[in-house]
């Protein structure tokens, strides 16, 4: 038996196939709870975010502070 070749396509999970792209838009349109993201991509990019501002965090906490808007005290005793 040889093996399905992976593929990220919806379009071959889909029970219905027939090889005709209006067939699955149509299946798309009828089932829009059945096309949305998977619960378990869903949770890995939600976990992916997550650690991604918290390395953000990490980053800004570490770096050196610098004064956006220093005092001009000097300018204004002029």
């Amino acid at each position: 038996m040889t093996r399905r070749k992976k593929t990220r396509s919806l379009s071959d999970k889909v029970t219905i196939r027939t090889g005709r792209r209006k067939d699955y838009k149509q299946w798309r349109h009828d089932n829009p709870d059945q096309v949305g993201p998977s619960r378990r991509f869903s949770q890995k990019k939600r976990q992916q975010r997550k650690l991604q501002a918290a390395r953000k965090q990490e980053r800004q906490e570490a770096g050196q502070p610098i004064e956006i808007h220093p005092d001009n005290s000097r300018d204004k005793d002029d």
